[in-house]
């Protein structure tokens, strides 16, 4: 595995956890902080999102962004990523399986929906590629 670790509490994090939070930067220079789903493949996490979201637009402008994971209340046990994120065409097929995998239950009972209903909701992809992983 490239940069994202493929062991220690980091890994663990960004396997168990299901909300993440994005930070993008606007076109006027203020960051913008969005709680995500997400799924990490291949070396990469990968967000989907609606088609108008203004996360898109910032990405679009700069493509630097952070993606960190909420720590344990009381300063611990924090992840946070840097990476450089890219708006894909076409949503990679491996996708809809981790998505299932991660969020399939949740989909289901919280919003008795499919996830199949789900990426047609969120439709776009964006892929984070990380420069920097930082735990602490």
């Amino acid at each position: 595995m490239g940069i994202l670790p493929d062991s220690g509490r980091a890994a663990e994090r960004l396997d168990q956890e299901r909300i993440g939070w994005l930070t993008t930067v606007t076109p006027s220079g203020r960051p913008q902080s969005s709680p995500v789903w997400f799924v990490v493949l291949d070396d990469a996490i990968y967000i989907q999102s609606q088609r108008e979201a203004g996360k898109l637009g910032n990405i679009r402008a700069n493509g630097n962004v952070s993606f960190h994971l909420d720590g344990d209340g009381d300063g611990g046990d924090i992840v946070t990523i840097d990476a450089d994120a890219e708006i894909l065409d076409a949503t990679p097929p491996s996708l809809l399986d981790g998505y299932s995998e991660k969020y399939g239950r949740v989909i289901r009972e919280r919003t008795r929906s499919t996830p199949e209903a789900m990426l047609d909701e969120y439709p776009t992809t964006v892929r984070l590629m990380p420069r920097r992983v930082r735990t602490w």
